[in-house]
């Protein structure tokens, strides 16, 4: 099988880092050769945190490439557009519509890109999804994360994989039952 290409991008505290974790035990449990690398821009104070994944027959760095990604999956919209780059002509960008605003934004030295969907739309085939409103109305915002994990599981065809045990093994056990919830509801939308 040829290489797959994953890139998982957002802000700093969105659980981007726990969905590629998670992403990448069921690849593995699938049987795939998987490697997985992390940048933690700052994370810890709401900066830029992306994950790339990439697994196949027989994969050999972790790293993605410019112009090669088969799907990003952005957590927040202006990470989606500070990651298109990475999307290959043939790719597909997944983008949660919210919008978290750097400190710069904050204390007005900048002001936040408007036309984001508008420009993402000029340049890939993309999809919009509102996953932190579909997590807010499973009750908890913060499984945003795997609702967007889903929606890579429907769109990469990675649905014959065991997600519910995946998340039963991995997640603490008082939400379980909400992971699993949103990752369907993920797979759902797409």
């Amino acid at each position: 099988m040829e290489t797959k290409n994953i890139v998982l991008v957002g802000v700093g505290g969105q659980g981007t880092i726990l969905a590629a974790k998670l992403l990448t035990i069921g690849l593995m449990e699938a049987g795939y050769d998987v490697k997985m690398s992390e940048i933690h821009g700052m994370s810890q104070r709401g900066g830029s945190v992306s994950s790339l994944v990439r697994y196949g027959d027989d994969v050999q760095s972790p790293v993605i490439e410019i112009g090669s990604a088969d799907i990003v999956v952005a957590f927040e919209k202006m990470e989606a557009l500070r990651s298109l780059e990475y999307l290959k002509p043939s790719g597909k960008i997944i983008v949660n519509d919210t919008e978290i605003y750097p400190l710069s934004v904050i204390i007005g030295a900048n002001t936040y890109p408007e036309g984001i969907i508008e420009e993402i739309a000029s340049k890939a085939n993309y999809r919009v999804m509102s996953a932190t409103k579909m997590a807010e109305a499973l009750g908890n915002a913060k499984v945003m994360n795997v609702i967007l994990l889903g929606s890579v599981v429907k769109a990469m065809g990675l649905t014959d994989i065991d997600w519910e045990k995946i998340i039963r093994g991995n997640i603490k056990e008082q939400f379980v039952d909400l992971n699993i919830k949103a990752l369907n509801a993920g797979m759902d939308a797409v």
